[in-house]
């Protein structure tokens, strides 16, 4: 059985515990992170030297980087002969155009859309700075109509069957959603986020309050 490190507030925990979900992955986990502590100990430092969640453990080896952790556990655990092996396209192409999503997730949606959940969710309200939400919004928008577009075309990320690509993606556009904040209408990545709210492995990951 794997262990997943790290409390399920954090948006990359939950790419893990869905993407384990997902592959009907038995795991174990421990809340760590935050008002957990954990992460500061010596005995989670030996795992993880960041400090920070996720970790996960599988038998002897340890990984730590949430969309490294996805990719691993789809292409261990998503064999071609399961019903989930479209989550680790086989062929290469494919494979790497999901790569790319999940890559795109991390260095450009992530770090427009942070301000503005810190600030609505990890900031005191006297403290909280609406210029850094508006330049957080003012950075995140285009590239939500970006996705829009994308997904005109086709059902899910990397095409027309659910992989890897759309758990980082999805768990960003739950976080950004959640934002009490004016969302414009972009009605193709609302129907796919629907379609992903509609997947059962969900449960427990994305129909939890933000926090």
């Amino acid at each position: 059985m794997i262990h997943i490190w790290g409390r399920l507030s954090s948006l990359n925990v939950r790419k893990v515990v869905w993407a384990a979900q997902e592959l009907g992955v038995p795991f174990e986990r421990t809340d760590a992170g935050r008002a957990f502590g954990v992460v500061h100990t010596p005995a989670y430092r030996s795992l993880n030297p960041n400090g920070v969640v996720p970790t996960l453990q599988d038998g002897a080896l340890v990984l730590w980087e949430s969309n490294v952790i996805v990719r691993y556990l789809c292409a261990k655990y998503g064999a071609p002969t399961l019903a989930a092996s479209t989550l680790y396209p086989q062929d290469l192409a494919a494979r790497f155009d999901a790569e790319r999503w999940m890559d795109w997730q991390q260095t450009t949606l992530n770090r427009a859309g942070s301000p503005a959940f810190m600030q609505w969710f990890r900031t005191p309200a006297e403290q909280r700075d609406l210029a850094v939400i508006a330049q957080s919004v003012a950075a995140t928008e285009p590239l939500l109509q970006l996705l829009d577009t994308h997904l005109q075309g086709q059902a899910f990320m990397a095409g027309d069957a659910f992989t890897m690509a759309d758990i980082p993606i999805a768990c960003e556009i739950h976080r950004w959603f959640g934002l009490p904040q004016a969302h414009p209408s972009l009605p193709h990545l609302e129907r796919w986020f629907a379609a992903i709210l509609a997947r059962p492995a969900t449960r427990g990951v994305l129909d939890l309050p933000l926090s």
